[in-house]
């Protein structure tokens, strides 16, 4: 008897590979297992045969890193989306990348269901779930997690080890995470009492900004239409100019942040996490912009970056309001093409000197020397109209209280 097909976002880590077997025991499902590549360091044979060894009857494995490139990390650069100030959103625009090839997978395939490892308490699990509704609703979903019986970590070791399944992890060394081109994200162990400072110990990407180089690191950014093309004047590939950033912005200690924020859910969260290239390419982005855009772009596009942000922080990547916020900052990117220099230097990151041709700073005008083309006595009437309402409401005050004082 043919079981059903179900197609699970398998990663080789303790929750996924406890799924995998919990689908096939207790549900007597045919688990295909999916692995994405977005740039995670991982022995994607060894996740291969582990998948199979552990019950899968079929195994994917996807290179999609330079589509998470193109087609996520530069748009979400673009706008300058910064979920709550803090978080470049390494995750979040991984998740519908990795959901919108399940679902290919599982059309292909023909299976009825697509699983995945997200927890009841997180963001991913409507990640996943919005995108595999907005792309194809008559799917299946299993979330084991919202329906074992199983209830912590803990438990999901025990399990493994019933079952004979390797597992990376021990009830010691408990941290969750999730890496990608992007980013690596720390989350529980002693993270979860916000009282407790993050050990240092736990960087992947980064060194410790104290133990980076003394002497400060320049590097030259181009970008083209919003879009980073060449470091120091060299041409890079999408995926290979992510890397390169990484390991400068990693050996000076770029990119570290420790926060709490605001789930989805509802509840607040700590999390350490790592993005050295990105933090160097969003000080760079916004720098350039500042000196093309004007006043007006620029103010509304802070808008337009929170919205954006909080899309795809939701998970709403696939939505007619995300389409429709793209193509309003595709067309600020019109004119940001330009150079930018940072200088990296234990742990922090700053634009030193910007040059574009599109650049509406002119010397000839804000120079503190003599000029042709400024009226200083322009500015007269200038402020004269710009305060009229302040001189008007003050005039209407001392009406006023001269009256109030005749009365009276």
């Amino acid at each position: 008897m043919n079981r059903n097909k179900v197609v699970l976002a398998y990663s080789g880590g303790l929750d996924t590979s406890v799924i995998l077997k919990w689908l096939e025991v207790e549900h007597n499902l045919d688990v295909i297992a999916v692995c994405v590549d977005v740039g995670q360091e991982e022995d994607f044979f060894a996740v291969k045969h582990k998948a199979l060894a552990t019950g899968a009857s079929k195994v994917y494995v996807i290179d999609v890193k330079e589509e998470f490139v193109t087609d996520y990390i530069y748009p979400t650069l673009k706008a300058s989306a910064i979920y709550e100030n803090d978080y470049l959103l390494g995750t979040s625009f991984a998740r519908p990348l990795i959901a919108k090839k399940l679902v290919e997978i599982a059309e292909k395939e023909g299976a009825v269901a697509i699983a995945h490892g997200a927890t009841g308490k997180g963001n991913d699990q409507v990640r996943f779930e919005a995108t595999i509704k907005a792309l194809n609703p008559s799917l299946k979903i299993i979330a084991p997690w919202r329906e074992w019986n199983l209830k912590s970590r803990e438990d999901c070791i025990d399990y493994a080890k019933k079952y004979n399944i390797p597992i990376p992890v021990t009830k010691e060394k408990i941290y969750s995470r999730d890496q990608n081109l992007w980013h690596i994200s720390h989350e529980g162990g002693n993270l979860e009492d916000p009282w407790n400072e993050h050990d240092n110990d736990m960087y992947l990407m980064t060194v410790k900004p104290e133990e980076a180089p003394n002497k400060p690191t320049y590097v030259e950014i181009d970008f083209e239409y919003g879009v980073p093309v060449a470091i120091d004047s060299v041409k890079y590939s999408p995926v290979d100019l992510i890397c390169k950033l990484n390991d400068l912005g990693g050996a000076n200690g770029i990119g570290i942040i420790d926060i709490v924020e605001n789930r989805l859910v509802g509840m607040k969260s700590r999390g350490v996490y790592e993005t050295p290239g990105g933090t160097i390419l969003f000080e760079a982005h916004n720098s350039l912009e500042k000196l093309v855009l004007d006043r007006a772009v620029l103010n509304f596009k802070k808008m337009v970056s929170e919205k954006y942000a909080q899309l795809v922080y939701d998970g709403l990547w696939f939505t007619q309001l995300k389409e429709a916020l793209d193509k309003f900052v595709d067309s600020t990117q019109k004119v940001v093409t330009g150079t930018v220099k940072m200088k990296l230097y234990k742990g922090t990151c700053k634009t030193v000197a910007t040059k574009s041709p599109y650049s509406l700073y002119n010397e000839a005008f804000v120079t503190f020397g003599e000029d042709d083309v400024y009226n200083q006595k322009d500015a007269e009437g200038f402020i004269n109209l710009f305060t009229l309402p302040l001189t008007i409401g003050a005039m209407m005050k001392k009406n006023k209280n001269k009256k109030e004082k005749q009365i009276i």
